[in-house]
């Protein structure tokens, strides 16, 4: 269903992928209205484990259920299902700035980045966080895979990065912390709370049983407050706690949710 709703290691290279010339700061962008959806479980076509508005084709799913569900996001969007661009999410620091739709999913890829209207970025999450930034002032909106990884490794920056080539700045930027697995349901070894933690303090957290736990949402919040961004709204669902969210960590195979970010096209 869709819900409305130390020293610093050098940033990635982002890609420049689609139809049109490669992607430069724009001169003098007119207004737009930056769009984030985060959907959830209930409404679509797959059977269990996947039951049933999985959006992950990569997990063992039907492909003609999850073919179903991706074009029902597309029909509620109002947008041509060419116009939904998905990530081979590899839980690294890849960005790729697209312009136009793709053949398929972007491989290699953590962060898209684009300053086109209309096209919708996705990101498949069941624990990891989904970001979704909109820098509504320049027109730049950017959907960002974050999980422990992926905060440890600096998907973030690079992705603000991207946004920057873009003419994005950060005080202008919004970001939504999509539904993600809780620090008190996070539990990790020492040794990899320490890790996460060596980047993003406020990530480390206890459980609510008293051990090491990763809040990767405060991390990720220190961390664009730190780069300059200003509004930070939280999606305070867990995954694990929340039955109509997917969870890897609670259910092992399972369904992908999504977040939704793009340029209202009106």
């Amino acid at each position: 269903m869709l819900d409305r709703m130390n020293k610093d290691p050098a940033l990635p290279t982002p890609r420049t992928l689609g139809a049109g010339p490669e992607a430069g700061p724009p001169a003098a962008p007119p207004p737009v209205r930056p769009r984030r959806v985060v959907t959830d479980r209930r409404g679509g076509r797959s059977v269990s484990p996947y039951d049933s508005f999985n959006l992950g084709d990569h997990v063992g799913d039907d492909p003609a259920a999850v073919g179903a569900n991706r074009a029902r996001v597309a029909r509620e969007l109002g947008v041509g299902e060419d116009r939904l661009v998905w990530m081979n999410q590899v839980h690294g620091t890849g960005v790729a700035v697209v312009d136009g739709p793709q053949d398929g999913p972007v491989p290699g890829t953590d962060a898209l980045v684009t300053a086109t209207r209309g096209l919708v970025l996705a990101v498949l999450v069941a624990d990891c966080v989904p970001i979704l930034l909109a820098d509504h002032d320049r027109g730049v909106v950017a959907a960002v895979h974050a999980g422990r990884e992926g905060v440890r490794q600096g998907v973030l920056p690079a992705a603000l990065s991207a946004m920057a080539s873009l003419g994005a700045k950060a005080r202008h930027v919004s970001a939504l912390l999509g539904p993600a697995v809780c620090g008190a349901c996070y539990e990790v070894p020492d040794e990899m709370q320490a890790e996460v933690a060596r980047v993003a303090p406020e990530a480390a957290v206890a459980t609510r049983t008293g051990t090491a736990g990763l809040d990767l949402r405060a991390g990720l919040a220190e961390l664009l407050t730190r780069a300059g961004v200003r509004e930070v709204v939280h999606d305070p669902r867990c995954t694990v706690e929340d039955p109509y969210l997917f969870s890897h960590r609670r259910d092992g195979v399972t369904g992908r949710q999504a977040g939704l970010v793009w340029l209202d096209e009106g």
